[in-house]
């Protein structure tokens, strides 16, 4: 059996140690609130994200980060990207010289254009073939009402992902291995940048054929990026690519579409963020995928117009036109 730590209990970070709890393993989650550990102790239920959820009752919780990491085999990370460095340096003393840490987050960091894994051996020194990434179609309420799901473990060491895969495999989530880090986390970082444009067209109350077009575009970008990043073509057109690119562009369960609809509908950036209520990682990320893709010149022009829209350079309308108005060429380029 092993030891699996679980550094935060958000929607997705409580969804993902529902999982390894009923794969089997020894979970802790750790939550800054006292209320929230409560309620998954005593009620088996996390009711500020997922209510009406019923946790295993193995699952446990603590507010103490040292408790929940000591004799850690997995360490599994589910904070907002913008914040992993500051709590990393606060966590890298608990973490064991042999602990596994696993990525949650989808993001690329502000101002060092780091994927997650990159932040997480940055800051704690702990090697690429230690840490491993989950990605893909993973909306965290449906795979908590224990819906059939997939996803992708990436680690650069195929070893490290077999051992995880064979940790969470369950009668309702079945994950597959990958060693393609890079193409995974850029996967899963552009598509809410994509997400939050077809939030702006749907508010917009633009129709089906104009989502194809920037779903199809905006999976043109994310490839042409990874290519220039050493990402394998094929990632994009697996589950950590075009599947959680459709997840996230048509669910009313995505947080970034779900902000791009408030923007779409006239709502501000800070009206936008209240209404959604949780996290939105495209909305800070895109200006960091943005500077990534200027620095390897690589053309991204749909997540150009949504760093537009959000930074309030452009309005909805305009970035519509803009992106219409582009000069014609060859699909393939």
């Amino acid at each position: 059996m092993n030891r699996v730590a679980v550094l935060s209990a958000g929607s997705w970070g409580t969804t993902f140690a529902m999982v390894l709890a009923d794969a089997g393993n020894q979970v802790v989650v750790h939550a800054r609130r006292i209320e929230v550990v409560d309620a998954i102790n005593s009620r088996h239920e996390n009711e500020a994200y997922l209510p009406g959820i019923a946790l295993p009752t193995s699952l446990r919780a603590t507010t103490d980060a040292r408790e929940a990491v000591a004799g850690a085999d997995y360490l599994v990370v589910s904070i907002p990207a913008q914040s992993l460095r500051d709590n990393l340096i606060a966590w890298t003393p608990l973490i064991g010289k042999n602990t596994v840490v696993v990525s949650l987050m989808k993001g690329i960091e502000t101002d060092t254009g780091l994927r997650m894994s990159e932040v997480i051996s940055n800051v704690t020194g702990i090697p690429a073939d230690r840490v491993a990434v989950v990605s893909g179609p993973n909306l965290a309420r449906e795979i908590a009402s224990r819906q059939p799901a997939a996803s992708v473990i990436a680690c650069r060491d195929e070893g490290v992902a077999k051992a995880l895969q064979d940790a969470c495999v369950t009668p309702y989530f079945r994950p597959y291995t990958n060693t393609d880090v890079v193409g995974c986390e850029l996967g899963g970082a552009v598509k809410n940048v994509i997400a939050l444009a077809i939030g702006l067209a749907a508010g917009m109350g633009l129709g089906d054929n104009a989502r194809a077009l920037l779903m199809t575009r905006g999976l043109a970008e994310t490839a042409r990026l990874g290519a220039a990043l050493g990402a394998d073509p094929l990632t994009f057109s697996g589950l950590a690519g075009v599947g959680d690119l459709i997840a996230t562009c048509m669910s009313p369960l995505s947080r970034n579409r779900t902000f791009g609809e408030h923007l779409g509908r006239g709502m501000t950036v800070d009206e936008a963020t209240t209404a959604t209520k949780q996290t939105a990682e495209g909305v800070k990320s895109s200006a960091s995928i943005l500077a990534l893709a200027h620095h390897h010149r690589v053309e991204m022009p749909l997540t150009e117009v949504v760093v537009a829209v959000i930074n309030g350079t452009l309005s909805v309308e305009e970035a519509a036109r803009q992106l219409m108005n582009r000069a014609p060429k060859p699909e393939r380029t």
